[in-house]
């Protein structure tokens, strides 16, 4: 989670004005409040996060030692595939987040019987991504969801229409796991190759080899 400092400035011959910081981390951002305070210039300070939640310099210090032991800065990666011949779908999923100073990696695949096209296994991939996240229990924070499926992506952001009905049901679910989650996705199309580790984790769901590991980087 990012966070911004606002507040009010009065200079020894200014009148006061509204400032407003970049976005840093929690422990910029504390280091510059206290910089900020000590100036003895400085009024009506709050912190901002990127959900749009505001804080006094309580509320934040209180949060941040709440918070810190909770995971952030979540990266999911998600892929689906479909082979003709069989029927069966494998999906590959990737979570990176961040928890107490340290990185983790989760990464899960499985494979499916009762999908009916390569398009459907994209989106029972990401349906499925955003289920392991929910075990986390992550808190409302920013998400960043990549894929190589671009049509998924662009109609999740309402860019493109979806016209098939089935689809359609699976974008519901999705949208409805990331509401009850609180989670604010932030949607990036990548390449195959950017998105290589999800795609082998479909591949490897297609031969019945499942893979469901969860460890610390």
């Amino acid at each position: 989670m990012k966070y911004k400092i606002k507040w009010q400035y009065k200079g020894a011959k200014t009148e006061s004005i509204l400032l407003e910081s970049e976005w840093a981390s929690d422990d910029v951002i504390e280091t510059l409040m206290n910089d900020f305070l000590k100036t003895g210039r400085t009024v009506d300070l709050s912190i901002v996060d990127e959900m749009a939640n505001e804080w006094t310099k309580k509320e934040f210090l209180k949060l941040k030692n709440i918070t810190e032991n909770e995971p952030e800065n979540i990266m999911i990666y998600f892929d689906g595939g479909f082979d003709l011949q069989t029927r069966l779908s494998g999906i590959g999923m990737v979570i990176y987040y961040d928890k107490g100073g340290k990185s983790y990696r989760l990464r899960a695949n499985d494979q499916l019987t009762e999908l009916e096209s390569n398009n459907e296994a994209e989106y029972a991939a990401l349906y499925n991504a955003v289920v392991l996240l929910e075990g986390l229990n992550i808190k409302p924070i920013p998400c960043t969801i990549r894929g190589d499926s671009h049509g998924l992506l662009k109609q999740l952001t309402g860019e493109w229409p979806c016209l098939e009905q089935n689809l359609n049901r699976w974008l519901d679910r999705i949208e409805e796991k990331i509401n009850k989650l609180g989670i604010k996705p932030l949607y990036e199309p990548i390449t195959r190759k950017q998105n290589k580790e999800a795609d082998q984790l479909a591949s490897q769901a297609l031969k019945n080899i499942l893979v469901n590991s969860h460890i610390e980087l």
